[in-house]
């Protein structure tokens, strides 16, 4: 708006129409810095043309060089104006321009302008100096911390508008403050919170040359630190209480200060330093009080009853102030304990019969209370009871000393089966509150061994048969005193029972008198022993006589010699005959000859054995008493062992045989039946080529084929090798011939073998197959002749019998005129037969074999031969060691 003034104001002048409107510009002035708002700068005049009627506007300043808003117009009246400052901003001669040039417009009512110019020229003035940063707008707060060196604790910035040099001052003079001539403050000493005030008000000056100056106040406020230790106020130091206290008992309440809180309340931390079990202390309030058990009468308070404790006050819970004291609490005794005695039961032994006034037992020396001090710990024995307290009694309450009343005879009615008396006795406190404890006190009474033991019998007589058996009782002995209680009796045999065989042949039980044998008795060696008994208790010994009498039994077999015997026999041996000449012979201890009775007992097949005189009689011969029937199958063992049994009983009746005891002897027999030479049987033809060999094989010996073939392929495989290698040599050495030595050899002829003559001899026989036995390579069963050796396999479910037999027997006549071997094996006949020739019907079959050609029969007999030994091996293998 004011440009667009400026411009109308211009343009006007320009036009011509400018009048001379303002008296008294243009101007120069002069006015002084810092002038207020309202200071009168210059008064000028404005003129009013006289066409105008209503006068002219006020006068308005449109621009100044440099701008400001510092001045303005203002009326004073009748056309008078005047131009004065506005305080905004105060005109600095310092900081601002040094002049201004105000343009000044007015405007009548017709339309005349005037525009002037007033240069206003600002005059220098000698100011006050003024402060700077936080002291210019605010009282400044300084804190310093007490203990703190002398030092500058703050700079205070001041200045003066005409750059003068400045003087500072404080107020008041005595206070441990200095201002330099900087402006710095200096503390002069180690401020102390506990002793110096607080806080200081100082009121800083700075004046310039001319003697202006400005003042502030500047508060310094000392700060409270930790650099005090706690000190107690609880002036005690020594502590009484009694023992046994209550655990939360208070023993004292200690208290302290902290001069760093002087003036409100010590937050102060307590503890105790020393190791205590008895006492703690809380941390809070300092008071202490017990935690554990105090026994003034344990260790080691009973040696030492004043407990030291060191109580430690701090400020700070780490690493504050602190300061310790030393507090002594005594523990007083009480009678608290009654009075013990260890043990506290007591087991004496009194013999019987003991006189009265006998001194038995010192309670004192086991008893005592274990209270401290003297007159809490004694005590005394009163209130003797219990069961027989009348036979005792205490010489007096101090001593405690149990002594006997009257004699005690244990054998007496009046006391019998009285053994351990019971009594109590009361030992207690002499002080309140009079504690006390029981004693129990078991007296037996020791029986004295008065008397000897006495038998029930002077003599004991037991009759025992010679079979007893061993470890049996054969009676009792029984032996008593009068003692009370009855003595433990033992027993024993102090002579007799022995015998010329055996030391000791009785056994007497220590404990209850049973007499038991040791070894057999014999009525034919000893008839009677008599033995001496002894009872004893332990002390006191009495003796009796026992008589054993042996009774005669029957208990000795017969013996027989020869008690075993072995023999053949011919198959054809006749009936009644004395087998070989056997007989035996026995005897019997206890038994007449002619009660001996013979029979056979086991292996008796068909009844072909008796016993001649078969009873009453010490010898009996062997009798054949049937023929042995092989031939009809009836007999079929050719080994017989007989068991022969020879009893004592012949001389006793039927009724008697039931009650008497009967001994046996025995005897065993092996009889063999050897058969006729040759026995032919018509029976169904058949071949069966019998070759004898004697097996050798052993079960046990499995490793020996074994090792053989084993060895015999190495050695093989070895000649193999050394053959190759020879091969190698032959042809490395020797290179093939050319082609014309390559021609093949004409054939030589072949030479004949020479040729053999078999002859075939068939001759039937009667091949006993005796034995069985079980292959051990196939599992199965096969039947062997015992003499022979030949075998054959067994068929399932067929018993030993008879089997027709051929031998073929060939007969091969090489060109040297030597034949082969013969093998024949024996058969069985009947005894009445002799070994008869080749009969028609076998030399008939034997022809056409011998009619055939030389090389069908040579063929024929190899294969047969072939397949003959290749069953003989198979056999042989599996055939056991030794015959049957």
């Amino acid at each position: 708006m004011k440009s667009m003034l400026l411009l109308l104001i211009l343009l006007g002048v320009v036009s011509g129409r400018r009048s001379q409107l303002l008296k008294g510009l243009p101007a120069t002035t002069t006015v002084e810095e810092n002038a207020a708002a309202g200071v009168s700068v210059y008064t000028f005049n404005v003129t009013v043309s006289p066409l105008s009627s209503e006068g002219v506007a006020i006068p308005t300043i449109v621009n100044s060089n440099p701008l400001t808003k510092a001045f303005d117009i203002e009326p004073k009246g009748d056309l008078e104006y005047r131009v004065v400052t506005t305080g905004n901003p105060v005109l600095d001669y310092e900081t601002m321009p040094k002049s201004f040039d105000l343009q000044i417009f007015v405007e009548d009512t017709t339309g005349r302008t005037d525009l002037n110019i007033l240069t206003v020229q600002v005059t220098d003035k000698n100011e006050r100096p003024v402060f700077r940063g936080n002291m210019a707008i605010q009282t400044v707060a300084i804190y310093v911390l007490e203990g703190t060196p002398p030092e500058c604790i703050y700079q205070v910035d001041a200045a003066d508008p005409e750059n003068a040099e400045l003087n500072y001052s404080l107020l008041p003079a005595p206070v441990p403050f200095l201002v330099l001539e900087s402006g710095a403050i200096f503390s002069t000493k180690e401020l102390d919170y506990e002793k110096d005030p607080h806080c200081y008000f100082l009121n800083i000056t700075v004046t310039d040359p001319d003697g202006l100056s400005s003042s502030k106040t500047v508060t310094i406020n000392i700060i409270n630190i930790n650099d005090e230790r706690p000190y107690f106020t609880t002036k005690q130091r020594v502590y009484r209480i009694p023992e046994e206290q209550s655990p939360g008992t208070v023993v004292a309440n200690i208290t302290a200060k902290d001069p760093d809180d002087e003036n409100s309340s010590s937050r102060l931390f307590y503890s105790i330093q020393s190791s205590d079990q008895y006492f703690s202390i809380n941390p809070s309030t300092g008071v202490l009080h017990v935690t554990g058990r105090i026994d003034r009468d344990a260790f080691p308070l009973r040696l030492h009853p004043n407990i030291s404790v060191i109580v430690r006050v701090e400020d700070s819970p780490s690493g504050g102030h602190a300061r310790e004291m030393e507090i002594t609490i005594i523990i007083d005794d009480i009678n608290d304990n009654p009075p013990g005695c260890n043990p506290s039961t007591f087991r004496k032994e009194a013999n019987e019969n003991m006189t009265a006034g006998t001194f038995l037992l010192g309670l004192r020396n086991y008893c005592k209370d274990i209270d401290v001090d003297p007159s809490n710990n004694r005590f005394n024995f009163t209130g003797l009871s219990g069961f027989g307290s009348n036979n005792f009694a205490l010489e007096s309450t101090v001593s405690g000393r149990l002594v006997m009343t009257e004699s005690i005879d244990l054998e007496n009615p009046a006391n019998l089966g009285i053994e351990v008396y019971s009594l109590t006795v009361r030992v207690q406190d002499i002080a309140c509150p009079n504690y006390s404890n029981i004693i129990y006190i078991y007296i037996r009474i020791k029986p004295v061994n008065e008397f000897f033991p006495v038998f029930s019998n002077l003599s004991y007589e037991f009759n025992v048969p010679e079979i007893t058996k061993v470890g049996s009782s054969i009676g009792r002995v029984n032996a008593r005193d009068k003692d009370w209680p009855s003595s433990v009796i033992t027993y024993s045999i102090v002579a007799g029972g022995g015998s010329r065989d055996y030391t000791n042949i009785f056994w007497i039980s220590p404990t209850k008198g049973d007499v038991k044998i040791l070894a057999r008795l014999d009525y034919e060696t000893t008839q009677k022993h008599i033995l001496t008994v002894r009872a004893s208790d332990q002390e006191k010994t009495a003796t009796a006589s026992v008589t054993v009498n042996v009774l005669e039994v029957n208990d000795e077999e017969p013996v027989c010699s020869p008690n075993f015997y072995s023999f053949q026999i011919p198959v054809s041996l006749a009936v009644g005959t004395n087998i070989n000449g056997f007989r035996i012979e026995c005897q019997d201890r206890d038994s007449d000859p002619r009660s001996f009775r013979y029979f056979v007992n086991e292996g008796n097949v068909n009844n072909h054995f008796t016993f001649s005189p078969s009873a009453g009689s010490n010898t009996s011969r062997l009798i054949l008493a049937s023929r042995f029937d092989y031939d009809s199958g009836l007999d079929t063992n050719w080994i017989y062992r007989l068991r022969v049994y020879i009893t004592d009983d012949n001389l006793l009746s039927a009724r008697d045989k039931a009650t008497y005891l009967i001994k046996t002897g025995t005897v065993t027999l092996s009889i063999r039946v050897i058969p006729n030479p040759t026995t032919v049987i018509a029976t169904t033809p058949g071949f069966t080529v019998v070759t004898k060999r004697e097996n050798l094989y052993s079960e046990s010996a499995w490793y020996v084929p074994f090792v053989i073939t084993l060895g015999s392929l190495l050695l093989l495989g070895l000649l193999g090798y050394l053959g190759f290698l020879l091969a190698t040599w032959v042809h490395t050495r020797c290179p093939p011939a050319g082609k014309a030595d390559s021609a093949p050899l004409i054939n030589a002829p072949e030479k004949k073998k020479p040729k053999k003559e078999v002859v075939v001899t068939m001759t039937k026989l009667n091949t006993v197959f005796d034995g069985e036995a079980r292959d051990p390579v196939t599992g199965k069963m096969y039947e062997f002749n015992t003499r022979s050796g030949a075998r054959r396999w067994k068929k399932s479910n067929e018993p030993l019998q008879l089997e027709p037999a051929v031998q073929v027997t060939p007969s091969a006549t090489d060109d040297s005129g030597q034949g082969t071997d013969r093998v024949e094996a024996p058969s069985q006949k009947k005894p009445s037969e002799k070994r008869k020739e080749p009969t028609a019907e076998t030399k008939a079959a034997a022809k056409p074999l011998a009619g055939q050609s030389e090389t069908s029969g040579q063929d024929g007999l190899r294969l047969q031969k072939q397949k003959e030994e290749s069953e003989d091996r198979g056999l042989s293998s599996s055939a056991p060691q030794g015959r049957y």
